[in-house]
C-alpha cells in the first residue's frame, strides 16, 4: 500500500493528461486563424503579392521561399508578356543580372578550396594583365585631362570579392561616368568586354564601392580552370544542383519562357519595348550575364543555407560558406550608390535589408530587420529588380523576380518588403505549430 505522500502524487499525476489537453486547446486556439480568415498558411503571402500586381504598377513576378527542409512557398502572379497577354509561370526565365555575382564568387571559392587560388594573393598572379593597373586620381571633363598613378598596393582576390578593389561601375560613379563618356575607356553599355580596361578609382582596400570586380573574377575562373565560365558553371555548380534552367545562352526550346523586359516611364506607367532577338553570348560576364528561374536560384540559396550542400551534392565546404558569410571589410561600410542613368537605376538606389557590410560575394546586414531577416543575413539583387536573401540564423531564404527597369523600383520594393514580412510571419507560425506538436 503506498504511503500518504505517494497517494497524493498518484492523484496529482492523474490530472496531468487533462492539464496537457487544456494546454493543447489553449495553444491551438492561439495558433488558429481568426474567424473568416483562410487556414492556408500561404494565403497571406499570396494576398501580399497579388495585391502588388497592377497594370500601372507591376506587371508580374515570381517568388519562392525555402527553409532547411526544402521549398515551402512558390507563387507566380501577373503577366510575363503584356503584349501577348501571356501569364507568368513558376518556370518563367528571368535575366538575373548581378545575381550572377554570388555564383561567380562560389566558383572562386571552389578554386580556393582546391588550392589553385589564394584569397590574399594579388589578382595579377592569375591575371597578368592586372599587373599594370592605374588609379584615376583626377579627371576634368572640360579639358579631357586625367591624372593617373600606380596603386599603393595591387588588388587581391579577396578585394575583388568584397568590392574593395578600386574598380567601380561607370553608371554608379560620376567620375568614371564622365571618364567613359569622354571616350577614354569603352562604356559597358557598348557590350563586349572592353570596359574591363577601366582604371581603378581608389587604392585597393581603402573603401567599398560597387563595380566590375566580379567580371574580372569571371576571367580568373576561366584562366585558372581552363574552361569557359559557361562550362565551369554548368559542370561544377548548375549540374550538381539540378539548376537546369540557368544559362548564359538560353536554348532555343526554352526562349519562349523568357520574361519580357518592362520599362517604367517618368509618369509612373510602364511599357514593354519590342522584343530583341536572342544572339549568342561571346563574353561570359561573371558580374551579370545569367538567365535563371526562381526555382533554380532558390536551389543555389538552399545550398548556401545548408553549409555548401544540397541533398547529396556538396558544392563547397561549410568552412568556405562561413568565410563567405563573414564581414570581410572591417570598419568600412557600404556606401550609397548614385545612379548616373535614371532609366537604368532610380535614385535613391536601394537594395532591401539594411545592408551595411560585405562578405565574399554577398552584402550583410549587421542589424536585424524588424519583422524580417536576422542580423548576419546575406543578400543581393539584379538590375531588373530581382532580389534574394539568405538567413542562416532562421534557416530561411527567399527570392523575388520581376523584369522591370529602372532598378530600385518603388512598386517592386514595396512588394518585396511585404513578401519578406509575410515569409517570416509564416515561418514563425510554422515554428510555433511544430513546437506545439513536439509537446505531445
Amino acid at each position: 500500500m503506498p504511503s500518504i505522500p505517494a497517494v497524493r502524487w498518484v492523484r496529482a499525476t492523474a490530472f496531468l493528461p487533462l492539464v496537457a489537453l487544456a494546454a493543447l486547446f489553449t495553444v491551438s486556439a492561439a495558433l488558429a486563424p481568426p474567424r473568416g480568415a483562410s487556414a492556408d498558411p500561404d494565403a497571406p503571402i499570396d494576398q501580399a503579392l497579388q495585391s502588388a500586381i497592377d497594370p500601372t504598377q507591376l506587371p508580374g513576378l515570381v517568388a519562392m521561399i525555402a527553409d532547411s527542409h526544402g521549398v515551402i512557398y512558390q507563387g507566380a502572379f501577373g503577366e510575363r508578356d503584356a503584349l501577348q497577354h501571356l501569364p507568368m509561370a513558376p518556370d518563367s526565365i528571368f535575366r538575373i543580372a548581378s545575381m550572377t555575382k554570388p555564383v561567380t564568387s562560389v566558383a572562386v571559392m571552389q578554386l580556393v578550396e582546391s588550392g589553385r587560388v589564394k584569397l590574399d594573393e594579388p589578382a595579377a598572379t592569375y591575371l597578368p594583365e592586372l599587373a599594370h593597373l592605374q588609379v584615376l586620381d583626377e579627371f576634368d571633363p572640360a579639358t579631357g585631362k586625367a591624372r593617373l598613378r600606380p596603386p599603393k598596393s595591387p588588388p587581391t582576390v579577396r578585394q575583388l570579392l568584397t568590392h574593395t578593389s578600386g574598380f567601380v561601375y561607370e553608371f554608379f560613379d560620376p567620375t568614371m561616368h564622365a571618364y567613359a563618356a569622354s571616350g577614354a575607356v569603352p562604356s559597358a553599355s557598348q557590350g563586349g568586354d572592353a570596359f574591363l580596361n577601366a582604371p581603378l578609382l581608389f587604392d585597393p582596400g581603402t573603401r567599398w564601392e560597387y563595380g566590375i570586380s566580379c567580371d574580372w573574377l569571371g576571367r580568373l575562373v576561366e584562366r585558372v580552370s581552363g574552361e569557359s565560365l559557361e562550362d565551369y558553371f554548368h559542370r561544377h555548380i548548375f549540374s550538381p544542383l539540378g539548376m537546369d534552367d540557368t544559362f548564359f545562352n538560353v536554348p532555343p526550346e526554352k526562349q519562349a519562357r523568357v520574361v519580357a523586359v518592362f520599362a517604367r516611364r517618368p509618369d509612373g506607367a510602364f511599357f514593354e519595348p519590342p522584343p530583341q532577338p536572342f544572339t549568342p553570348v561571346k563574353f561570359f560576364s561573371g558580374g551579370g550575364g545569367l538567365y535563371s528561374t526562381a526555382a533554380d536560384y532558390i536551389k543555389f540559396e538552399r545550398m548556401l543555407l545548408d553549409g555548401g550542400k544540397l541533398a547529396r551534392a556538396r558544392i563547397l565546404r561549410s568552412s568556405s560558406v562561413a568565410e563567405m558569410s563573414r564581414n570581410q571589410i572591417g570598419s568600412l561600410n557600404l556606401v550609397a550608390l548614385t545612379s548616373m542613368i535614371p532609366q537604368f537605376a532610380k535614385n535613391p538606389v536601394r537594395v532591401p535589408g539594411s545592408l551595411d557590410k560585405f562578405g565574399l560575394g554577398f552584402a550583410i546586414n549587421t542589424q536585424a530587420v524588424g519583422g524580417g531577416r536576422s542580423a548576419g543575413s546575406l543578400a543581393w539583387a539584379g538590375i531588373y529588380n530581382t532580389y534574394f536573401w539568405i538567413d542562416p540564423s532562421r534557416k530561411l531564404c527567399g527570392v523575388l523576380m520581376t523584369q522591370l527597369l529602372p532598378f530600385s523600383d518603388d512598386a517592386t520594393l514595396s512588394a518585396f518588403d511585404k513578401f519578406e514580412r509575410a515569409a517570416y510571419a509564416r515561418s514563425a507560425h510554422a515554428a510555433a505549430f511544430r513546437s506545439q506538436q513536439s509537446l505531445f
